[in-house]
């Protein structure tokens, strides 16, 4: 029914010109924009710290204190 973005992108401005009135658009496209800056820099910022543990060398395993023998 609803297969691309655009289609819901028009439902979405129709809803809000119906519920909000058309003064409410530009701050909707604000907030909206806010938005997928501050889930664009979240998304680097793990991506970065993903990078960062993968490029450390990993640790030899120490010996456990329980598995020494008696």
């Amino acid at each position: 029914m609803f297969d691309s973005i655009d289609d819901w992108l028009i439902i979405a401005v129709v809803v809000v010109i119906l519920f909000y009135g058309s003064s409410k658009i530009p701050q909707f496209a604000h907030a909206l924009g806010r938005a997928t800056g501050e889930f664009k820099k979240g998304r680097l910022e793990v991506e970065k710290e993903i990078k960062a543990q993968s490029s450390l060398p990993s640790a030899p395993p120490t010996p456990a204190a329980d598995s020494t023998p008696r």
